[in-house]
């Protein structure tokens, strides 16, 4: 459930059970949902069904549409070559990882770091946990299933190169 309150000075997330119904309630004012590059609570909105209005909602819900459409905020040079140097360093570590238990959490490192520069360089919304193969989808269904594949195939064999190339493919100008 989302809640819109001109009087909140910040949005806040709660979870509460109300009538044996788990309910997760997401509360903001009426400019404090669209500041992330995830486009969940957008989503939210503007494919929500409304259950009280005060004469607000009609405006947000199309706000939220424009704003899904339109993409997330663009990324400058600077913030693409220090998100390159990190997916570097990692794929250093990981390279270089001689250890299986520390290579599965710099894969996963390795995994979000790579999604999230692929999405965001291509203008396009990024997202956690299953949104993450979701917004891959969206981006570009054959580059989302090759992107899981070779992740797959390091987690079950513990074979790098087809990640290595992928990443070093990705980070290629």
């Amino acid at each position: 459930m989302v809640v819109f309150d001109k009087t909140y000075s910040s949005s806040y997330r709660e979870s509460v059970i109300k009538y044996d119904w788990p309910i997760e309630v997401f509360a903001h004012n009426l400019n404090s949902y669209y500041k992330r590059a995830r486009p969940s609570l957008p989503r939210m909105i503007s494919e929500g069904i409304i259950l009280k209005d005060n004469g607000v909602i009609d405006s947000i819900k199309c706000e939220a549409k424009e704003l899904l459409s339109k993409g997330p905020e663009k990324w400058s040079i600077e913030i693409i070559n220090t998100k390159r140097y990190f997916i570097t360093d990692t794929l250093d570590d990981f390279i270089g990882c001689n250890n299986r238990a520390e290579g599965i959490f710099i894969a996963n490192t390795l995994a979000e770091l790579v999604s999230e520069f692929v999405l965001r360089t291509n203008n396009r919304w990024i997202g956690a946990s299953k949104w993450i193969i979701r917004s891959l989808r969206d981006y570009d269904t054959n580059f989302a299933e090759q992107f899981v594949e070779v992740f797959d195939i390091f987690y079950k064999s513990d074979a790098k190169n087809e990640v290595i190339k992928l990443v070093d493919e990705i980070l290629h100008p």
